[in-house]
């Protein structure tokens, strides 16, 4: 019978695969001797990362994720606070918290180093694994990204009580995603704006109070205007959003050629490598904007599915994460869905002219090996999920008046699973 969790594994797959198939196609040339051949496609980097990321995926969805959401939400990690506990007073209390916040800021600061930093159109976002410019880099803004899934399902899980009052539960955690985002919108604002969204949904699911985060909005959007003012660049790529042929050989440009790509793509495509934006016309074509390349070559019966995977792996995650019981795993599977989510409607709506240019790469399609394995590790933990609960006891509420709900350790027993005789073994 299939699982909810086999249709999301199932899903990351077919986006993985069509993923290397769309990026090695969105590369080709108009040299003859690179032209793209299953072997080119099979020896491809993308391919390696696709093999990471399945592999991510199955580390993942195997793991004993009860154990570890045990040990990490009893006992708990954070001490306990008096209840009149000042705002100082949590601050300082949560050593835990700040210890993983420190570390995240630690990782996103390597972009700066002058050795293993690495600039890519101006901006600081990947650190160089290997030398030279073709070699392997890391994104560590994706590290914080799911780094701050992890922690707010964390904290929500460990500070129930707390967390509807404001100065001992949700201001913390603001301050926390507030240092986190804030530094990755220095070089990435679509990264950390993603970051912040995310965030203030986990920490909703978790019994935050609505109102509170009122407190902060006005705060948040002076720091929103703010990153956008002090860029010029910024600015201009709001101003193109407005009116991309304003400037259509400048900012424009990405705008005016994505929706051409789409355009081109009409009902069933150009043809698989027939596109024709790839060729000069379209930047970013493996990566912000592989979809447009999707739309042109293998049109809206294409891009209906690839929106038809997301749908379906989202809706998949949703079953199991909404009938889950324990609550860090609960909150950390809705941080997880809603991270792939908004993460792919902000690219799509980019793609199709319905937002702003920003450097959100569409999940497990986009060219980008970090993202890849990390994305597809983090559904895996949903699919760990869905195994963990397949693995319980049949709900009592399930079963029939009279009917007597049968455990399966007690099937293995009835079955003759203690040596054939169906009693138990005595011990003397």
């Amino acid at each position: 019978m299939l699982r909810p969790g086999h249709a999301v594994a199932l899903c990351v797959i077919a986006l993985l695969t069509i993923g290397v198939v769309m990026v090695n196609s969105a590369g080709m040339s108009i040299d003859p001797k690179h032209a793209i051949t299953l072997e080119s496609i099979l020896l491809s980097r993308s391919t390696f990362y696709m093999a990471a990321a399945m592999l991510a995926l199955a580390v993942a969805a195997f793991l004993p994720i009860r154990r570890i959401a045990a040990a990490i939400s009893t006992p708990p990690p954070f001490p306990r606070l008096p209840d009149r506990a000042t705002l100082p007073e949590t601050l300082l209390g949560l050593r835990y918290m700040w210890a993983a916040v420190a570390l995240l800021l630690a990782l996103l600061a390597c972009v700066y180093l002058p050795v293993i930093g690495r600039e890519v159109n101006g901006s600081h976002r990947w650190v160089a694994l290997t030398p030279g410019k073709k070699g392997f880099t890391l994104q560590p803004s994706e590290f914080a990204k799911w780094g701050v899934v992890a922690l707010l399902a964390w904290y929500g899980a460990t500070r129930t009580r707390a967390l509807p009052t404001f100065t001992r539960g949700l201001c913390p955690a603001l301050v926390a995603l507030g240092l986190i985002a804030g530094f990755v919108v220095l070089e990435d604002l679509g990264t950390g704006f993603l970051i912040a969204c995310v965030g203030c949904v986990i920490l909703l699911a978790a019994g935050a109070r609505l109102w509170h985060f009122g407190l902060f909005a006005p705060l948040g959007a002076l720091g929103l205007v703010a990153a956008i003012l002090t860029s010029e660049y910024r600015v201009k790529r709001l101003t193109s959003f407005l009116d991309p042929y304003k400037d259509p050989e400048g900012i424009g440009y990405h705008m005016i050629q994505s929706m051409v790509a789409v355009a081109n793509g009409e009902r069933f495509g150009r043809g698989l490598g027939h596109g024709l934006q790839k060729f000069g016309y379209l930047p970013e074509d493996q990566t912000d904007f592989l979809f447009a390349i999707i739309c042109e070559e293998l049109g809206i019966a294409g891009a209906a599915l690839v929106i038809a995977l997301y749908l379906t792996m989202l809706w998949s995650g949703w079953v199991i994460v909404r009938r889950e019981s324990d609550r860090f795993l609960k909150l950390l599977g809705i941080g997880v869905l809603a991270t792939v989510g908004f993460q792919a409607v902000i690219n799509l709506a980019v793609v199709t002219g319905l937002g702003p240019t920003k450097g959100i790469a569409l999940p497990l399609l986009s060219s980008g090996g970090t993202g890849w394995i990390l994305t597809a590790a983090s559904l895996g933990l949903i699919v760990a999920i869905d195994r963990a609960q397949a693995r319980r006891f049949t709900p009592t509420s399930h079963a029939e008046p009279g009917e007597v709900v049968v455990t399966a350790k007690a099937r293995q027993w009835l079955s003759g699973g203690t040596g054939g005789t169906g009693v138990p073994p005595v011990h003397a």
